[in-house]
Order: structure tokens, then sequence, then C-alpha cells
């Protein structure tokens, strides 16, 4: 239904605010990416840079001390424990509370997301509070513990740290880098500590927040309430020193796991480096920096370069591994299907790291000259091969992951199962097969959250173009290696060896045996190379893109489809149901039946079913899911009365409030009293001038037809619009001339405003859709129409008349996030300031409000609908 100053400019808003929402999630993306790759590649280096040394290290870990170990994952254990009695209290502290398991949960987490954050330790804060809000802890209380559990580990750092420096400065053993990132630490607590008061006393930061992001101001003053009790916050920094000292003891422990003289010095100073490095690192947990830093501490403490680094990694188990992998398997058996995506991709990424690093350092000589007596060396080299590509392409397979396609979870299980073999055959790595065997548990156990189905034409044309290609460079290869003179390469090559090094050059494998010999060769190979590379990244491309079936509009759908609505239709709504923009889904029993529109990878039903009953839209609603999640789709409901919430939470389902609807009572509305002198004077002033209105009933003359089209031409240029669908329609020649059309005309019988009354299906209801004027149309003009289409209801019988959707206006309590700042928005800036003047208009009739939802599945849904809304109501 169409309204002035409507549905176009929230989409419009939407699509807007998506596209904003969405280069800053791109931005943070890329700089991970580059941030990741950066310490990757440190990694890297250092691990070829000390190979020889890394060998010595496997031999070292491998004679680490059961026991000792067991005591370090204990710790460990106690480490977890310490952590979520600091969240436990630290809601005490701001006079709330949660339970110990909410507490351990919250921890292991959070923990779990920091590490792929930007700033993970301080941004994974914000995660992970619906569970607690559901309990009753106001969401502001929530990341108000969350602050202090945050500045209390940063504080409790500098407390542990100032005696240990003071003591290294007197020893000569701090350097002035750890200075620097000690400096960076007590920075950032007086940093938070000041805009914290500023925040608290209303100070210069709180007015230039506010200035500048006005939305900012509920949260800060929810923020401002919440109270700090002494003692609480007192025990907080108590248990947070407690588990500085647990990290110490950690690294105390690694020493005497792997047999060296331990040195509390060394383990208090490591442990405190290594802390400042993971406050200050932007990303991953400080991976890889914290290795080198704190290698570089102990290697200072006397510590030989093979025994620092042995002792670092069996500390970064303890402190970093185990608490992860808590962390992994809580998300692994959660029932929550996002995080069961989630989790996957994670473990994938991590195996692909794990590839890599496997072949790029030395096999154990024992293990590999067993394997020598079993498989060719030529075999071994191969599996060093596949491991590697295996591992290169899990890092890009594991972004397509996240987007739940079932193509990428197919060569996730594959590359995970050459990982598997290619471990144990390149030289019986089976701690690196045990990982990717965890691996392929987990792809097996969530196989049903990867559904959404790739371009079959698309993966078509990627195989062809594969086949095409690989004849193609066996062609070059063969006709160039053969008569390529033997000065290229030393080689006189015959047709075999021309077959072999093309295929090992073009699947990236190189060849150890083929030295180019000059610039020539070597633009050869790099030929070859890149060929390879385009060819199969088109066949990954074809294979992982997402694909959406589009349901083909079926005549006898609609037709089907019409007589449910005229028998079970009680909506306003359900006209547009059967429009012809609409897909439609029929139950097997022909009971009921739901409209849809698709979009990405979305079905966008408008409303609700239409049914016979309760039972059977619940039915027609299972269907629809079993349809959507066999064809790659995610439904979302659009315009969902609150009295049909219930069904849909049955399900599963969540809901946000979008809006109200407004319904005039026609039995009780009258012109009468002070409420409506304003509409009386503008009525009044309308017909002065000599405006009178008309009732054209079908079938409507094509003369009229291009008159109203003028005005529909010149009303959609002067307010800048284009035609809208979905859940109102658009000029449509063939339906407007079998409707009702109400036309005001000014003295000299020109048209200036008109609207056409549309079927509606709830009882004694009656509504209109388009409603447009001229530009030169008087103000009032469209309160005189509106009247006149009342009392021509009226004598239709109908009491009611549905005046349509109030976009974002009439929430009275917000709870969550997104409602708060739907409602923020709504009431304090301007920009909504339209849709404050359509409720304002529409209460001038005195209409009766029901509340309207959005009903969508995970909350990932929530974040791409507005994209999505936008999309359909596009004709």
């Amino acid at each position: 239904m169409e309204v002035s100053a409507n549905s176009n400019k929230f989409f419009r808003f939407f699509k807007e605010r998506k596209g904003i929402s969405f280069l800053k999630e791109n931005d943070k993306i890329i700089r991970q990416f580059i941030f990741t790759i950066f310490f990757i590649g440190i990694g890297i280096w250092f691990i070829k840079h000390e190979k020889s040394e890394l060998k010595e290290v496997k031999n070292v870990l491998a004679d680490a001390s059961s026991l000792w170990i067991i005591c370090g994952i204990a710790l460990a254990a106690l480490y977890i424990i310490l952590q979520a009695l600091m969240y436990y209290v630290s809601f005490k502290a701001v006079q709330s509370e949660i339970s110990f398991k909410q507490a351990v949960i919250l921890f292991l987490k959070r923990n779990f997301v920091s590490v792929f954050l930007p700033a993970g330790g301080i941004s994974s804060l914000a995660f992970f509070t619906k569970s607690i809000e559901k309990r009753g802890v106001k969401p502001t209380q929530i990341h108000f513990a969350s602050l202090i559990y945050g500045f209390v580990g940063i504080l409790s750092v500098i407390i542990v740290a100032i005696p240990a420096l003071i003591y290294s400065l007197f020893q000569g053993t701090a350097g002035s880098g750890v200075w620097y990132a000690f400096a960076a630490v007590v920075g950032l607590s007086i940093l938070v500590f000041i805009i914290y008061n500023s925040i608290v006393k209303k100070g210069s930061i709180y007015r230039f927040t506010i200035k500048f992001f006005p939305s900012a101001e509920i949260f800060i003053d929810d923020f401002r309430s919440n109270k700090i009790i002494k003692e609480k916050f007192l025990q907080v920094v108590f248990y947070s020193i407690i588990i500085e000292f647990v990290g110490i003891a950690h690294l105390y422990v690694a020493m005497i796991a792997l047999g060296f003289a331990p040195s509390f010095a060394a383990a208090a100073m490591g442990y405190i480096i290594s802390v400042i490095f993971l406050i200050v690192s932007p990303f991953l947990r400080g991976l890889g920096a914290i290795e080198i830093s704190m290698s570089f501490i102990l290697i200072q403490y006397g510590f030989e370069n093979v025994n620092a680094i042995a002792i670092t990694f069996l500390y970064r188990f303890f402190e970093f591994w185990v608490p992860l992998l808590a962390g992994a398997s809580l998300f692994l058996f959660s029932a929550n299907k996002l995080l069961m995506r989630i989790v996957p991709s994670f473990l994938l990424f991590v195996l692909g790291l794990i590839n890599i690093i496997s072949v790029l350092t030395p096999a154990i000589s024992e293990r590999l000259h067993a394997l020598e007596n079993i498989i060719p060396i030529s075999a071994i080299k191969a599996s060093n091969y596949f491991v590697i590509t295996a591992g290169l392409f899990m890092l890009v397979n594991a972004a397509f992951m996240l987007k739940g396609l079932r193509a990428a979870w197919w060569f996730a299980v594959v590359l995970t199962g050459i990982s598997i073999v290619g471990h144990l055959t390149k030289a019986i790595d089976y701690e690196e097969a045990s990982v990717a065997m965890i691996v392929l548990i987990s792809l097996i156990v969530t196989r049903k959250e990867y559904y959404i189905k790739s371009n079959a034409h698309l993966r078509s044309i990627g195989f062809k173009t594969v086949l095409i290609s690989i004849s193609a460079v066996l062609i070059y290869s063969i006709l160039g290696f053969y008569f390529l003179d033997k000065k290229h390469f030393n080689i006189d090559f015959n047709w075999f060896e021309s077959i072999k090094y093309g295929l090992q050059n073009y699947f990236l494998m190189g060849s150890s045996d083929l030295v180019p010999l000059d610039h020539f060769a070597k633009r050869f190979l790099l030929s070859i190379n890149i060929c390879g590379f385009l060819s199969l990244g088109f066949l990954i491309f074809a294979l992982i893109r997402p694909y959406t079936i589009k349901k083909q509009t079926i005549e006898d759908d609609f037709v089907v489809a019409d007589e449910i609505v005229k028998k079970y239709g009680n909506s306003s709504l359900d006209y547009f149901k059967t429009y012809n923009d609409k897909v439609i889904f029929i139950t097997e029993n022909k009971k009921a039946f739901l409209a849809y529109r698709v979009a990405d990878n979305f079905a966008v039903v408008l409303e609700n079913p239409v049914a016979e009953s309760d039972a059977e839209m619940k039915q027609c609603i299972i269907e629809f899911d079993v349809y959507c999640y066999e064809n790659g789709l995610k439904s979302i409901y659009y315009r969902v009365p609150q009295e049909s919430l219930s069904l849909f939470y049955s399900l599963h389902k969540k809901s946000l409030f979008i809006g109200q609807e407004g319904v005039v009572d026609l039995t009780t509305f009258s012109l009468e009293g002070g409420a409506k002198k304003s509409l009386r004077n503008a009525i009044s002033k309308i017909k002065e001038k000599g405006f009178t209105s008309t009732i054209h009933t079908a079938p409507i003359k094509d003369g009229l037809l291009q008159k109203i089209k003028a005005v529909s031409d010149e009303w959609l240029a002067g307010t800048g619009r284009n035609e809208i669908i979905f859940s109102q329609g658009r000029f449509d020649w063939e339906e407007l001339k079998r409707q009702t059309i109400i036309t005001v005309e000014n003295a000299e019988e020109k048209i200036v405003a008109f609207l056409n009354v549309i079927p509606d299906y709830a009882r004694e209801e009656g509504t209109y859709d388009l409603i447009r004027k001229t530009n030169d149309a008087p103000n009032g003009i469209i309160d005189f129409i509106l009247l006149e289409l009342f009392t021509h209801l009226k004598s239709q019988g109908c009491t009611k008349v549905n005046l349509g959707l109030a976009a974002m206006s009439g929430m009275e309590e917000a709870e969550t996030f997104p409602e708060k700042s739907m409602k923020f928005a709504y009431e304090r800036i301007k920009f909504f300031a339209h849709y404050k003047g359509l409720r304002d208009f529409k209460e001038k009739f005195s209409p009766t409000w029901y509340n309207k939802y959005l009903v969508y599945s995970h909350d990932y849904d929530l974040i791409q609908a507005p994209l999505v809304l936008n999309k359909v109501v596009k004709p």
C-alpha cells in the first residue's frame, strides 16, 4: 500500500546504510587480512630462517615430561576458572549477576572469537550478550561489567610488571623496546580512565561523542547510571593478579617439563613481555609476535635458541591453545547453527596453516628414513606438494565456508582427506594427520549447515575451461619443451618429459630437476604457471559461487492461490500476495500458500501464509523451510502481525519490530471536535477553491487512465521516486482498469489527485494502493481524497479503513540493540523526520495502531535484511 513519504525512502535509507556498513566491514576484513598475511609472513620467515633449530625443537618437545605437561594443562583449567571468576565478580561490581557457568561460557566464547577480531581482546567484549540479556541483565550493565573486566586485565599486568621491570632494569636485561611496550599499555590504561571519567562527568569527550555520534547518547546515559561496588572491584583486581601469577607459573612449568633449570625471573619477565605484546597486538592474539618476543627474552636470560623456542611453544600450548580449543569445542557442540558454521571454518583455516608450516619445516629424519623403505622418494616429494597446495586452498576455502556453500564444504572434505594421506606419506607426521582427522570429523558433524548451492551453469563452464586450458597447456608444453634448444634447460626433451614438466608447472608444483638457464626459459615456465593459476582460480570460483534457484512463475499456482485467498484471506496485504511480481508456494494439501520474492540467497515472504487455520499456516511455513533448505535459500517474513509471532516463535524464529499499521474505525470516525479543527479547515479551503471528487467504477476507460497516468508520472518525477512493489502495487494499466478510481478535479476539470481502491480481505475493511497528486495540487488535497474514500467505503458497508504502515514508529519499549537504534533514529535524527511526519499525518484520522514485525531465523539474516528488502521492492 502506498503512502506519502513512504517505503521507498525507507528502503533507500536501508540501502545506503547497508552500503556504508558493507564498506566498513570490508575495510576491517581487508586490514585484518593484511595484518594476518604480514605476521604469517614473519612466522614463515622465522621458520625458514631457524629451520635447523626447529628440527632440534621438535626433538626437545618430544622428550617433555608427561607429568609436568599434565600439570600445565591443570593450570590452564585453573586459568579458565579464574577468568570466569573475573567475569562473575565484574557483574557483581555493577550490581548485576550472572551464574558461574555463564561466566565460564562467556570467557571461552569471547576468548575464541578474539583471535579473529582486530584488537581482539578488547573488541570481543561486545560479543555474546544475548543469553545474559534474556536473564534480565541490561545491555549497558553487560558492557559496563565487560569494560571493568578488560580494564582490570590491563591494570593487573601493570601492577605485576612494575616491580619485575624495575628488577630487570637493575639487572640490565630490559631493552628499550620492552619499556616502549610497557609505556603503551600504561598509556592505554590512562586513556581508558580518562574516557570513563569524562563520560561520568559529562566532560569534553562526552560532548564530542554526542555531537558527532548522537545515536550513542542512549547507551552513554545508561552507562553513566551504573555504579561500581568498590569491594567487588578490588576482588576483580585480586583474581586478575592471580591470573598473572598463573601465567608465570605456566612458563615456569614449561621450563621444568622440558628438563631445563627453571628461572623465576626469566619466567616473570618472559610472561610480562608476552602479555604486553598480547595487549598491543592488533589481531590474532599476538600470534607470531609473542613467540618471537618471549624467545628473545628467554635467550637474554641464558637459554639457548633451541631451548628458548621450545619453552615458548610449550607455554603457548598451555596459555593459548588449551583455552582456544576449549572454546572451539564449546562452539562445536553448541546448538547455535551460526557457530556450527564458524567453527569448522576456523579449524580448516588452522589446518591450512599447519599444512604450510609442516612442509616448510624439516621432517623427523628417523621417520623419513623408515618411510623411504616403504614408498619411493618421488611419492614423498609429491605428498609434500599436495599438502602445501591443499593448505593454500584451505586458507581461501575457509572464507567461502562461512557463507554456507555446499561446494565449499565438499572442497574442505577433499582437501582434508588429501591432508590426512599427505601427512602420513610425506614423513609419517601422525600429529598433523590427527589434526586433519579432527577437522574432517567436525565437517561431517556440521554437514547440514552447508546447503547453499553453487551455480551449475558456471560449474559446467569451469570444468570445460579447465579441460580446455589443460589441453592447451599440454600442447603448448609438448611443442614448447620438445622444440626448445638444449641451451635453455640443458635437457634434450622427449615427448614424455614434455608432458611431465608441463603438468608439474601447470599445477604449480614445480620441477626440482628443471633449472632454467636464461631469461627465456624462466619466462616460459612463468607463462605455464600463470595459465595454471588463472584456470584453477576460475574453476574454484565457478564451483563455489553461490547459486540461487529461482522458481518459475506458474499460472496454475496463481489460480490456486486466488481460490485460497477468496476462502481464507483476512489481511489488507492478501491482494498483493497474488500480484504478478511474486512467486507462489503452495502446500501439498493445497490448503495454504505464501507469496515471496528471491533476492541474493533469501526468499522474502510477504506477511503470513494464507491458510485455512493456524495449523495449516504452521505446516506451510515448515514445508517452505524445507523447500528453502533444499534450494539454498533462507526465509524472511516481512510485515508479520503481532498476533502471529507465537506461531513463528514455536518454529524457533526471531522477530524485529519495524513499525505500526493504522486502521480507522469508520463507525466512530467524525470531523467534529477541537482535535479535528485543522482537518475541517483544510477540507473547507479545498471545496472553496472549486475542487470536487469523482468515483469511477470498473471498467475504467482508457481516456481516464491516460489522465491519471500523467498525474502519476508527474508525482514520481516531482518526488524523485521510482515505482516500488512487493507490499504495494505500481501503475499497472490492466490492474487499474478493473478497479475503482477516486479522482479530484479542479474547476477546469483537470485531475490533480487520484487513488485506487483495491480488494481488502480483512472482514469489513477497505483500503487503497496508489495515492498520487500533481505538483500544483493545493495543500490538504490528500486529506480531502482520503475523506472521500472513507465516505465511499462506508457506503459499501465497510466499517474500517487500513491506512498502511508507518515505518519505525510506535515502539514504546526498545529491548534489543537494533530496536534501540531504530527508536533513537526515529525520535532524534533529522534524516528520519519524514517518518514522524508520516505518522503525524495518519494520526489526524485517529486510527488504531497494530504492530508489525520482520521475522528471521539467524542474526546474520538481520544484518543482510536491509539490502535484501531493498532489492525485492524493485520491479
